[in-house]
């Protein structure tokens, strides 16, 4: 597939257009692609459909985003107009059902998403939503529907909100093609193949079919369906329980989350599921981009600012105007982590020459105020982490549990250089690290954590040691809770040499698969022997195609053991009020109290 050139296309616009107003301005007079978003449009890298839109851009489409469209009327949809080639739909940074309701199923009052943080401005199940008012705008068009939400309901799942097994998200939403995991690979190559179509046939540009089964099998990270007869032959192809075998056994979720999770780390092969009389058909992930394209991608020209359409802030932008990241993918594997299967375990750094230039132009940019707030990717420490076996493919389910894999390799040294070069730059005051650091990797070299305690810590280290009790923490896939200890005694003792006030935020978990009351009890006594309390702790929400919610569902563990789990809202309130009790009154003890902290939102 022939690439367009890059030395030949304009240079791109300061927004991606919103409007017809702005496609004229550009002098385009129809778009190639149209992106549909639950998100208000925020040109910054940390993203997603921003980020696939400077992509294609930068390949030579015209792409133009839709945000928050209403899903009363065909009006916002259709403002652009009909793209040439198709329209991407995401339901935003968060599962639709996630930004709408708490832990306890309350509806929440803002969404950090929306200009002044008002809640309300996407529909539940937006990808579902929005690919229905699309299909009702431009009947014949296809349809492909990303970001988390669609990716990780791509197969049969359970549905905390329904407490249901639903069918996979492709087949509800009736979109054509579903792409998985950050498809800046993925959606380039469907781009550049409908473009192909529609040079050897101009006939279809206003008629094009359903993506056929043999264009959508030449594209990585995809999802689709067919009858079995229209199947293509696949090469190398691994099968998965059926969505009627989830219905009818629980523990058959395990044994397909398991498979899922294999296929997203380690998987070269495809993936088919029957549901009734069709075939989900699930093509090899796409290969984590190399050094030199990730530098591509963030070297790409983002505003970094809010459409200038807006006329209230974003609570999300402020949270991340200025915060680098310097990396994607997290070799934890936590059981609960939906970001870790959405990005992969594999690492892909950008070079330290990207992250230098990005601070600069940071540093350049109006009302700049001298301080990165936060420096990293889904875990901080983690940039430029490879793995040096060489023999048979890993079999291992994590990197870091039970312990860190010692082919594993992270350069703690070289990760405090480039935060250290960062702020030597000029006009720049203060670099941070504000959170996701693991602190079991840094544990493994003793003076970078000194380095990163005494000169990156901004009075606050957010840690997620998650829980105290060993069983839920082995169920978790999270380090022994005496790795946090001994992080905590270090950091305790750096800060206190060097005389600074810092506190560890730690990230506590309740009512997880396989907590019970006393465990939580147990967490409660540490918390208290160390005098700490606890501002807000996070109730486990079983969210869909992670192992945690699959034994959620069957209440049993990978093995087949059964697990007590706290299912209904009673038990799981009973779990959470164990530390929130703590809050007041406040226990005596030291000055230098922890405190935990609400996630921050990926």
């Amino acid at each position: 597939m022939v690439k367009k050139s890059l030395s030949r296309i304009p240079a791109q616009p300061e927004f991606l257009p919103m409007s017809r107003n702005e496609m004229q301005d550009l002098g385009w007079r129809e778009l190639d692609i149209l992106l549909v978003t639950g998100d208000a449009y925020i040109d910054h890298p940390a993203f997603g459909v921003p980020l696939l839109g400077r992509r294609l851009s930068a390949h030579g489409f015209k792409v133009g985003i839709v945000a928050q469209p209403r899903w009363d009327s065909l009006d916002d949809i259709q403002a652009l107009g009909r793209p040439r080639l198709f329209a991407g739909v995401s339901a935003g940074a968060l599962d639709s059902m996630l930004a709408h309701y708490t832990a306890f199923r309350r509806i929440r009052r803002d969404d950090a998403y929306t200009p002044g943080g008002r809640a309300g401005a996407r529909p539940n199940r937006a990808s579902i939503v929005y690919t229905n008012l699309v299909k009702r705008a431009f009947p014949g068009l296809p349809v492909v529907i990303g970001g988390i939400e669609a990716s990780l309901r791509r197969i049969s799942h359970y549905d905390f909100w329904t407490d249901k097994i639903r069918r996979s998200i492709l087949l509800d939403s009736k979109a054509d093609l579903l792409l998985y995991g950050m498809a800046e690979r993925s959606v380039l190559e469907l781009a550049l193949a409908l473009d192909s179509v529609l040079k050897e046939d101009n006939s279809a540009k206003r008629s094009f079919a359903p993506l056929s089964p043999q264009t959508c099998m030449r594209i990585s990270g995809a999802v689709f369906s067919c009858r079995e007869a229209d199947l293509p032959v696949l090469p190398d192809v691994q099968e998965l329980p059926s969505h009627e075998q989830i219905l009818s056994s629980p523990q058959t979720l395990l044994q397909a989350t398991e498979l899922m999770e294999q296929h997203v780390h380690q998987g070269q092969h495809g993936l088919i599921q029957s549901v009734g009389d069709r075939l989900l058909v699930i093509t090899a992930p796409s290969a984590p981009l190399s050094e030199q394209e990730m530098d591509a991608l963030y070297d790409l020209p983002f505003a970094r600012r809010q459409h200038p359409s807006y006329q209230e802030p974003i609570p999300a932008l402020e949270m991340i105007a200025a915060s680098i990241t310097t990396h994607r993918g997290c070799g934890g594997g936590c059981s609960f982590c939906s970001l870790a299967l959405h990005q992969g375990r594999r690492i892909s750094s950008r070079s330290r020459k990207s992250i230098l230039a990005e601070a600069r132009n940071m540093a350049a940019m109006a009302h700049w105020k001298g301080v990165i707030s936060d420096v990293g990717g889904p875990s901080a420490n983690m940039w430029q982490a490879t793995c040096t076996r060489e023999s048979e493919p890993c079999r291992r389910n994590s990197c870091m549990h039970p312990a860190v894999c010692p082919f594993f390799r992270v350069d703690q040294q070289s990760i405090l250089a480039m935060l250290t070069e960062i702020r030597e730059l000029p006009d720049v005051r203060h670099v941070r690290v504000a959170s996701g650091v693991r602190f079991d990797l840094l544990l493994q070299d003793s003076k970078a954590a000194e380095g990163l305690i005494r000169d990156f810590v901004g009075g606050q280290l957010k840690l997620a040691p998650e829980h105290a009790s060993e069983k839920v923490l082995r169920l978790m896939r999270k380090p022994q809770f005496k790795v946090f200890e001994q992080f905590l005694a270090l950091f305790e003792h750096h800060s206190a040499r060097i005389g600074k006030k810092q506190f560890v935020v730690p990230y506590l978990m309740s009512a997880f698969p396989g907590c019970t009351d006393q465990d939580m009890v147990e967490l409660a006594d540490w918390l208290k022997k160390k005098g700490w309390r606890p501002q807000q702790v996070q109730c486990f929400v079983p969210t869909p195609g992670t192992l945690a919610t699959a034994m959620f569902h069957a209440e049993k563990d990978i093995s087949g053991n059964p697990l007590f789990v706290a299912r209904g809202d009673a038990q799981r309130q009973a779990q959470h009020q164990k530390l929130t009790s703590l809050i007041e009154p406040a226990f005596p003890g030291k000055k230098n109290q922890a405190r935990s902290g609400t996630r921050k939102k990926k």
